[in-house]
């Protein structure tokens, strides 16, 4: 329980929906203030192309800069989305730590994400998950749309399954579920997850929930309670995969923090810092976000656990 770890994914998930560009030097401050806050995982970006993700055109040169000697004062993990051949080769020039790459269950998001149908495009990953690995790079890899497709609908398991099987058969072992289009619940999750633990008891589990019908929190808990360690999260709860057909939030990186510390766990990261990051972001965007601990503030300091 003491290994669960917080994957911000704001700066990639929470901003590459937002038509509002944001300076690399407004990016650098909130990476910083992130290091200084605990948080052990960041993602700075995809290495997308421009003209389809504008808000990721600048990957590269923020990759560059904690690269640099003395900019990054943390042991934090920095990782980058990565979807072709191209994207990992500028990952692996600039400073990635850990690769995040995966494929949709969903063959109709699939195409509207990556051109791609969901067998080719999952060919393309393993040969760029097992390029990274013989390079020494730290990858996960993902599976999209796994609990259901605003397109398709229903996801079947056997198909969620089927990709498992073939990232543990390539000698991934990090390996996480995301809800792209928000329609996962909680039986669901367990389900899920209980089967690929049953595949490979020693395989890394990690999360990706968006709140679009307000299971997002209650799915963490029963992903949590099923054996997963890792949950992406992103600050307000800003976010949404800009080719999906309704698009919603990511589950709220302080949100999580706070339920979990009141259980006394993930006590490492500064909350008041991230609600403090996630005022600068809605000041920022100059609107309100959707996270609660962000309106209502924490009542952690005010119910120790015991």
């Amino acid at each position: 329980m003491t290994d669960i770890k917080i994957h911000e994914v704001g700066l990639r998930d929470g901003l590459q929906i937002e038509k509002q560009a944001v300076p690399l030097e407004k990016k650098i401050a909130w990476v910083e203030s992130l290091l200084v806050s605990g948080m052990e995982m960041i993602q700075l970006g995809s290495f997308v192309n421009p003209e389809k993700v504008p808000q990721m055109a600048d990957t590269d040169t923020l990759f560059n800069h904690f690269s640099q000697p003395g900019k990054k004062q943390s042991a934090a993990i920095l990782s980058g989305l990565v979807l072709n051949e191209r994207g990992l080769e500028r990952g692996m020039a600039c400073g990635v730590d850990m690769f995040c790459m995966g494929v949709s269950a969903s063959d109709t998001h699939s195409r509207k994400n990556t051109g791609k149908g969901t067998d080719e495009a999952l060919g393309g990953i393993l040969t760029m998950a097992q390029s990274a690995i013989k390079a020494g790079k730290r990858i996960q890899a993902s599976i999209q749309s796994a609990f259901g497709c605003g397109f398709e609908g229903p996801i079947p398991q056997e198909r969620v399954m089927s990709i498992v099987d073939k990232y543990l058969s390539a000698g991934i072992r990090n390996i996480s579920l995301a809800d792209t289009a928000g329609h996962a619940f909680p039986p669901q999750v367990e389900s899920l997850y209980t089967n690929i633990l049953k595949r490979d008891s020693k395989v890394e589990l990690a999360c990706h929930f968006h709140n679009t019908y307000g299971l997002g929190l209650a799915n963490c808990y029963a992903a949590f309670k099923s054996g997963v360690l890792y949950f992406e999260t992103a600050l307000g709860g800003l976010g949404g995969c800009p080719f999906t057909k309704v698009a919603a939030g990511n589950v709220c990186s302080e949100d999580l923090v706070h339920s979990f510390q009141r259980q006394g766990l993930a006590m490492a990261i500064d909350l008041e810092k991230l609600i403090e990051i996630s005022r600068d972001l809605s000041r920022f965007f100059n609107r309100e976000l959707p996270g609660f601990i962000l309106k209502a503030g924490s009542i952690v300091k005010f119910n120790p656990v015991q």
